[in-house]
């Protein structure tokens, strides 16, 4: 997993609540078996018209937000189903981190799995950047999860708060698997161990590991 440290970019404003899972990856794309290539299904129908051509008034398609990494969205931000292809999405869009008055948890927990930092901000701080970004062309956030802060060059600043565990996790770029991985040794010797056991000569230990692996 890509680690998270501190990043600066321009922020993408799509303030509307409970933006559900399968506005940010239509069901039809789910078929795909790759984690990648994901980001052009973004938020298809709004991107979109039928006939495949832009919509010119989606954010996403405007000139001023193209290469976003931030994205500010509303409260309730990835309702909906659990599916992870949301987060792999918004990752191969090229999004590091969402800001938003809350989440789904389950899609909460999917950003953290992939990469990807979602900041809890109050509403009147998420309206504060969706005003700016929506009236300063290239407005920039820098979003430091070592500081736990969210700033640009003009004055804003707040505060976040995220589970240590997640923050750790995050800045050292670890997912479960990788967690995992810490423990290869302490793994290792207890299968060596468990091997050793499991061919006893004993008649006893072997029927008791029978009974305890059938």
């Amino acid at each position: 997993m890509q680690s998270f440290d501190k990043i600066t970019g321009v922020v993408a404003p799509l303030n509307r609540p409970n933006i559900d899972t399968d506005q940010i990856v239509p069901k039809q794309f789910l078929k795909r078996v790759e984690r990648t290539g994901f980001g052009r299904f973004l938020f298809h129908d709004w991107r979109y018209h039928p006939d495949g051509s832009p919509q010119s008034e989606f954010v996403l398609n405007q000139r001023e937000y193209e290469g976003a990494a931030i994205l500010a969205a509303g409260k309730n931000f990835g309702t909906g189903s659990s599916r992870e292809h949301a987060a792999w999405a918004l990752m191969d869009y090229g999004f590091r981190a969402i800001l938003a008055p809350s989440f789904a948890d389950i899609f909460y927990n999917n950003c953290l799995q992939n990469g990807i930092l979602p900041v809890v901000l109050d509403e009147e701080a998420i309206e504060r950047i969706h005003h700016n970004a929506q009236s300063v062309s290239g407005y920039r956030l820098t979003v430091d999860l070592n500081e736990q802060r969210v700033s640009d060059n003009n004055g804003f600043a707040a505060e976040f708060e995220i589970n240590p565990f997640h923050r750790h996790c995050l800045l050292n770029g670890l997912d479960e698997i990788a967690l995992t991985l810490e423990y290869e040794d302490a793994i290792a010797a207890f299968e060596r161990g468990r091997a050793e056991w499991l061919n006893s000569s004993e008649p006893d230990v072997r029927e008791q590991l029978h009974e305890v692996y059938n």
